[in-house]
């Protein structure tokens, strides 16, 4: 399937069907106009198969939109990411497929969707560095890391972070004296978590400490990172990032 996108000097986009076929949309997703890009190119692919019923849509979301806020956290806010996810099903895909949603909210409120999975990324950081021990982050990181130590045959140590009188407070369940750790999570923005987890397997012995995140969002710059974690390791899912701190595994369509 083969479509045309155009921006007119409003910020309106439209698309135009160049045959008719079978549709697969790639978009990081990581913007509104990302999505109305995407229901643009699906509104004219639908008027141009309207008489082919067997013919079938495909959306891949790389970057979710909003899939941190998946929950009314405060009375009298919105949802957002209920709103996100009921726009995405109005496009009515046969198939959606997110790359390593932040949670399983994601994948229940948006219709015939899929979890792509990010376990080959960590699988390429964990042999880049050379056998690392896998760290996860937090009591939610924990379940999806296991199953990665697992199938990498990597030892794995639980962490865990409370704040003491608004202070963060790590503790490290584990022994990484000595050892090389990558700590493995979803998503970092500012990235403060990780670099004060990082600080805490250096004061109990790991000789370097490195970063998987799929999405690497890192809206305030490298800097403080960069006071301790040795690298960082991420998929270009959000952007594109030119730092020689920062491996990034390209994603095909993007």
């Amino acid at each position: 399937m083969k479509y045309e996108i155009k921006k007119f000097h409003d910020g309106q986009v439209t698309a135009k069907i160049a045959e008719a076929g079978d549709i697969h949309i790639k978009i990081r997703g990581n913007s509104y106009e990302d999505l109305f890009r995407a229901a643009s190119i699906k509104e004219a692919w639908d008027a141009t198969n309207a008489t082919y019923k067997t013919a079938v849509a495909k959306l891949t979301i790389f970057c979710l939109i909003g899939q941190r806020s998946d929950r009314r956290f405060n009375k009298g806010e919105s949802f957002d990411l209920k709103v996100i996810c009921k726009f995405i099903n109005d496009m009515k895909f046969d198939v959606v497929s997110i790359l390593h949603p932040h949670s399983p909210i994601s994948l229940a409120l948006i219709e015939n969707s899929e979890k792509i999975s990010h376990v080959d990324y960590v699988e390429k950081a964990y042999n880049q560095i050379g056998n690392p021990v896998l760290v996860s982050p937090d009591a939610g990181a924990y379940k999806t890391t296991h199953e990665i130590a697992e199938k990498l045959n990597a030892d794995l140590v639980p962490s865990n972070k409370v704040r003491v009188d608004g202070a963060p407070e790590i503790s490290i369940q584990g022994d990484v004296k000595g050892k090389e750790c990558l700590i493995v999570d979803d998503l970092a923005d500012g990235g403060r978590t990780f670099k004060f987890l990082a600080e805490a397997l250096k004061k109990q012995g790991a000789t370097k400490v490195f970063l998987y995140v799929t999405h690497g969002q890192f809206n305030y710059g490298f800097d403080e990172l960069k006071e301790s974690i040795d690298h960082i390791y991420c998929t270009n899912s959000y952007k594109d990032i030119d730092d020689d701190f920062v491996t990034q595994f390209m994603l095909e369509g993007l």
